[in-house]
C-alpha cells in the first residue's frame, strides 16, 4: 500500500501537465514537442535529452499523431498504463472541446472563427519555441559529422519536397549503413514489424458513401492508423479520402476544418472533432475523435517497452540516431516554412526577438510565453 500515494501523486502530475499543455500548445507538431521538452526535461527532469529523442525518434517509427504519441509515451514514463492513458486523454480533450464549440458554431453561423490577432502574435513564440528545442535536442543528437549532414541533408530534402516518411526511414538506414554495414540486413527484422502488418488491412477499410456512426468510425481509424510523419499532411488523406474518395465533405468544408484545427490548441488532429460534428453531430464528433486517436494507444503501448531494447542494440541504436537527426531536420524545415509566414513584419520580428530572450536566456515558463504572444497580437491589432 505504501507506493500507492506516489503513484496517485505521479498520475497526478501528468493530468495536470498535459492538461496545461493540451490547452496553450499551439503551432502544430513542431512546437507542441518543443513545450515538452521544456517542460519535461528541462523544467521538472522526467527525462534526459537522450530518452527524450530516443522517444521522439520512436514516433516517427510509427504512424499516428507525433505529439499526441509523445504525450503518450512521456505519461508511460512517468506514471506507467495510468499515466499512458491520462497524458493522452489529458493533452487531446482541451483542443477537442474547443474544436467542438467552433465547430458547433460554424453550423449554425455558416462560418469559422479566425482568431487573427491572436495567431499573429502566438505565431512569432512558436517559432522561437522551435528554434530553442532545435538547439537543445541538436547538441545531443548530433553526435559526428555523419549524422550532422544526415540531418542537414534531411532540412534540404524536405524543404526541395520529398516526402517525410522518406526522409525520416531513409535517415534511419543510412546511418545504419554507415555504421553496420552488411550486418544490417540480417538486423532489419528489428524495425517494429508489428506495425506493418496491420496497415494493408486497414488500407482496405473503404466506407460507403452513406454516413453512419460505424462508417464515420472506420474512415478516421484508417486516417490515425495510416498518418506517418507530422499533423501536417493529415490535410492529403482527409483530401483523398473523405472529399475524392467518400464525397462525405467539401473541399471549403476541409479548408475550414483545417484552420480550426490550426486555431485551436493541442494536436491538429482534433480536426476530426470538427469533421464528425460536421458530419454527425455530437455523436460523430466523439466517434471520429475516438477513431483518429485509438491507433495512437495502440501502437504506443506495443513499442514503449521496446525503446530501451532499440537503445542497446547496435542497429537499431544507430537507426535511432538517424531517425532523430532526421526529425530534427524536418523540424528545421517546418520552423522554416512557419516562420516565412508567421515573422512578416517589425512587430512580429520584435515579438520573436523578446520570446527568444525570454525562453533562452530568461528561461521563461513556455507556456506563458506563448499565452503573452497571444496578448501582444491582440493589443496590436487593437490599436493599429
Amino acid at each position: 500500500m505504501s507506493g500507492v500515494g506516489p503513484d496517485r501523486d505521479r498520475v497526478g502530475e501528468v493530468a495536470r501537465l498535459f492538461l496545461k499543455l493540451g490547452a496553450v500548445s499551439f503551432g502544430g507538431p513542431a512546437a507542441h514537442i518543443a513545450l515538452f521538452h521544456g517542460e519535461v526535461v528541462t523544467r521538472r527532469r522526467w527525462l534526459t535529452d537522450q530518452q527524450f529523442l530516443d522517444l521522439v525518434g520512436a514516433t516517427n517509427l510509427i504512424p499516428g499523431p507525433n505529439s499526441t504519441e509523445m504525450a503518450i509515451h512521456v505519461g508511460f514514463s512517468r506514471a506507467r498504463w495510468r499515466g499512458l492513458l491520462v497524458a493522452g486523454l489529458c493533452f487531446i480533450l482541451p483542443g477537442a472541446a474547443l474544436t467542438l464549440a467552433l465547430a458547433v458554431l460554424y453550423v449554425r453561423y455558416g462560418s469559422t472563427p479566425q482568431g487573427r490577432a491572436l495567431l499573429y502574435g502566438i505565431a512569432p513564440v512558436v517559432i522561437a519555441a522551435i528554434l530553442q528545442a532545435l538547439l537543445r535536442l541538436g547538441r545531443t543528437a548530433v553526435k559526428d559529422i555523419w549524422l550532422a549532414l544526415v540531418g542537414a541533408a534531411a532540412v534540404a530534402l524536405y524543404l526541395l519536397g520529398v516526402n517525410e516518411l522518406i526522409l525520416l526511414f531513409g535517415g534511419a538506414a543510412v546511418v545504419m549503413l554507415l555504421r553496420t554495414g552488411r550486418r544490417m540486413a540480417s538486423a532489419g527484422h528489428l524495425l517494429v514489424p508489428w506495425a506493418f502488418p496491420v496497415m494493408p488491412a486497414l488500407a482496405q477499410l473503404e466506407p460507403q458513401r452513406a454516413v453512419d456512426l460505424g462508417r464515420l468510425f472506420l474512415a478516421f481509424l484508417k486516417v490515425g492508423a495510416l498518418l506517418f510523419g507530422s499533423g501536417y499532411v493529415l490535410l492529403a488523406y482527409l483530401h483523398s479520402d473523405l472529399v475524392h474518395g467518400l464525397g462525405w465533405i467539401t473541399q471549403s468544408q476541409l479548408v475550414d476544418a483545417v484552420a480550426v484545427g490550426q486555431m485551436t490548441p493541442g494536436p491538429l488532429l482534433t480536426t476530426a472533432t470538427f469533421l464528425g460534428y460536421v458530419l454527425h453531430g455530437v455523436a460523430g464528433a466523439v466517434v471520429a475523435t475516438v477513431g483518429v486517436f485509438l491507433p495512437a494507444f495502440v501502437f504506443v503501448a506495443a513499442l514503449n517497452p521496446l525503446v530501451p531494447r532499440l537503445r542497446r542494440s547496435p542497429w537499431t541504436a544507430a537507426a535511432l540516431d538517424g531517425v532523430n537527426v532526421a526529425a530534427l531536420g524536418l523540424m528545421a524545415g517546418v520552423a522554416y516554412q512557419l516562420g516565412r509566414r508567421a515573422i512578416i513584419d517589425i512587430p512580429t520580428i520584435l515579438i520573436a526577438l523578446a520570446a527568444a530572450v525570454a525562453l533562452m536566456r530568461l528561461k521563461v515558463n513556455s507556456a506563458w510565453v506563448i499565452l503573452g504572444g497571444g496578448v501582444l497580437g491582440l493589443i496590436i491589432e487593437a490599436i493599429r
